[in-house]
């Protein structure tokens, strides 16, 4: 009975590439599912999956781990866990100490699973940007407890609060604040660069 539990939430921690350990990438990721007593060829397809949800190319999959970049380790170690197809995926700060453009694939691929899979995804982050483009909901933790709890709307509306403990709103929501106390006609809801580029667009009459 524990060890049916224990297959049910998966934990990504951070800096994860350094608990590679097998001969190849694909004996990596399907390590995991093989533990859970999985047929080969069930296996195989988690890999293959999970795989692709991370963009780990076909060709990377019988290379040592051990030849990879640090962000293609990451993505193998995120793979793994993803592989094993947990009701609940915890990460802790599965984007720390990459490149933006690693970032955004790392985070997208993230996305992408919770999206397709309809499972539960908790990132534990202090990159507000990160959080105002994936989540759907924020919880803010002070002193080990819930200081507040809501949509990423509501949480980000709510700057001084957040502010208080330690946090800050996205830079770009910083900067539509400001311009809205200067009288601009900038709405609320300016979270991600794709929304101050749809507002911009709007004041100045362009049309998409």
């Amino acid at each position: 009975e524990i060890r049916r539990f224990r297959f049910k939430v998966g934990l990504v921690f951070q800096y994860p590439e350094y608990q590679l350990f097998e001969e190849s990438v694909r004996a990596d990721i399907g390590f995991g599912p093989a533990n859970m007593g999985l047929s080969a060829d069930e296996v195989a397809k988690r890999v293959d999956e999970a795989a692709r949800f991370c963009g780990i190319a076909p060709e990377m999959l019988d290379k040592s781990p051990f030849d990879l970049s640090g962000g293609q380790k990451r993505r193998v170690a995120i793979a793994g866990i993803m592989a094993m197809e947990p009701e609940v995926l915890v990460l802790d700060e599965p984007a720390a100490g990459l490149d933006p453009m690693g970032r955004e694939e790392i985070l997208g691929g993230i996305r992408s699973y919770q999206r397709e899979r309809g499972n539960t995804v908790i990132i534990v982050s202090h990159s507000m940007e990160d959080m105002a483009r994936y989540s759907d909901e924020i919880v803010v933790m002070n002193h080990a407890r819930v200081h507040m709890q809501g949509s990423t709307a509501e949480i980000f509306d709510r700057a001084e609060e957040l502010t208080a403990v330690g946090l800050s709103v996205p830079q770009i929501t910083e900067l539509a604040n400001k311009l809205r106390a200067r009288g601009l006609d900038i709405p609320n809801g300016i979270y991600t660069v794709e929304d101050a580029h749809r507002e911009i667009a709007r004041l100045m009459g362009v049309k998409k």
